[in-house]
């Protein structure tokens, strides 16, 4: 009857070869993927892919500075809203004023103007508008993508 030390030595060299022989595997393997030029293509195609995506993440949507359409449609939502809360209409110039913060490149500098701007009841109101404004905002961008690359006029 076999020893119990001499059953663990050789459970541990059968293990110690299986580990060199999937290392082997794994070598063999990864040697003959990496040398075919498919999976060069593919991972170059992929880097790309990745590369341009984040160049998309990089660049805004609402940037007033490279889109002169926006800015002036920008300065001119906050005109209307000035004088629609000039002559007392306080509904409609809150609906202009949430329009300009659709298309502001800095939404969250603006609604600081608006706060030491705007009387506190027209900047309440403004803020109740805003969950609204988020909604639409993912339409907006769509439509603001489509009218970029012409698809829209």
């Amino acid at each position: 009857m076999p020893c119990g030390r001499t059953v663990l030595c050789l459970l541990a060299a059968l293990a110690a070869c299986g580990a060199v022989a999937f290392l082997g595997y794994c070598v063999y393997f990864d040697r003959k993927r990496c040398g075919d030029p498919a999976f060069r293509r593919r991972l170059r195609d992929k880097r790309r892919a990745q590369h341009q995506k984040a160049e998309g993440r990089g660049a805004q949507v609402w940037d007033p500075a490279k889109n002169e359409k926006l800015q002036e449609l920008f300065l001119q939502e906050v005109q209307m809203g000035e004088l629609w809360l000039s002559r007392g209409d306080l509904r409609l110039g809150v609906e202009h004023l949430s329009n300009a913060l659709l298309v502001c490149g800095q939404p969250e500098e603006l609604l600081k103007v608006f706060k030491h701007t705007l009387p506190p009841k027209v900047f309440e109101m403004l803020l109740h508008k805003i969950p609204l404004i988020c909604q639409v905002s993912t339409y907006l961008i769509v439509f603001a993508k489509l009218t970029m690359l012409g698809l829209i006029t």
